[in-house]
């Protein structure tokens, strides 16, 4: 689905300006190695813009951090997931203290449940 246009202008800008806990899981994401599905971040979808895509997986992975606990944030992100569940898109979200604490092992969960979704077997060894 095609996003508005200001909708893209501020993926690019949020593309330059990625939270501490994004850069760290981007870093093992966007590593192209054969056999592994392939991750866009910040990649806008309708009026939403996604942390990361994986569009052979239909998948998302956002990244929350304590904003996504405060006011009435909860309440949007559940609008938002319905939203995507609906286009096909099936949302991961990982706390953002999960990925700063270890960010090879949140990469690798991300990785798999991306396998899973493409049907991908496992990599070998």
């Amino acid at each position: 689905m095609r996003a508005p246009v200001l909708t893209q202008k501020r993926a690019r800008s949020l593309r330059r300006a990625m939270t501490p806990p994004e850069a760290a899981l981007w870093a093992y994401l966007r590593q192209r190695v054969s056999g592994r599905p392939n991750f866009r971040r910040q990649h806008p979808v309708g009026p939403y813009i996604l942390d990361f895509f994986c569009a052979p997986a239909k998948l998302a992975i956002e990244i929350d951090g304590r904003v996504h606990e405060t006011a009435d944030n909860p309440e949007k992100d559940a609008r938002r997931t319905a939203w995507l569940n609906v286009q096909g898109i099936e949302v991961v979200r990982i706390p953002a203290t999960e990925v700063l604490h270890d960010a090879a092992e949140a990469a690798e969960g991300v990785l798999q449940i991306a396998r899973l979704r493409v049907g991908l077997a496992d990599p070998p060894l």
